[in-house]
């Protein structure tokens, strides 16, 4: 089900601030979403998790990266259709089964995992994604964990 359909230019903000291609996102069409973790659809072709950022003028924009430009064949000043709808999941990712596993384990962990923010949350995931040998995956999840609170193993 979306939320919220609507057709809106592809912008880029100013280098300084990151000179990343969006979509605006009103401020009233954003307190109708009523979340910040959101699935965005664009032309009804390319579908991705994302979140809301702030522009500073009360309006929002919601970050379009270059290889969904390309997917679509569009790019700077063009229109796409905007398809968004609230992210069941509050961290807009899949946590991997080998973090699923060790939280499931590890008492201590679990406890340094749950105190985390979801934005930290969701860095260790795209971290953990990157690595393919499942050994250094738990190594570099406890690392992150100790790191970030948990108390160091022996």
């Amino acid at each position: 089900m979306t939320a919220l359909t609507y057709t809106a230019p592809i912008q880029q903000l100013e280098p300084r601030r990151g000179a990343y291609f969006y979509v605006r996102l009103a401020k009233a069409q954003f307190q109708q979403l009523n979340s910040k973790r959101l699935i965005c659809r664009l032309d009804d072709r390319v579908s991705y998790g994302c979140g809301v950022n702030h522009m500073g003028d009360g309006d929002y924009f919601i970050i379009i990266a270059k290889a969904k430009l390309k997917q679509l064949d569009k790019s700077l000043g063009e229109v796409v259709e905007v398809a968004l709808e609230a992210d069941p999941n509050p961290l807009g990712v899949a946590e991997p089964e080998v973090l699923l596993v060790l939280l499931e384990q590890d008492d201590l962990a679990k406890a340094a995992y749950g105190r985390l923010t979801d934005g930290k949350k969701r860095g260790l995931i795209y971290q953990v994604l990157k690595i393919k040998d499942i050994d250094r995956q738990v190594e570099h999840i406890l690392a992150y964990l100790h790191e970030h609170g948990a108390p160091k193993r022996s």
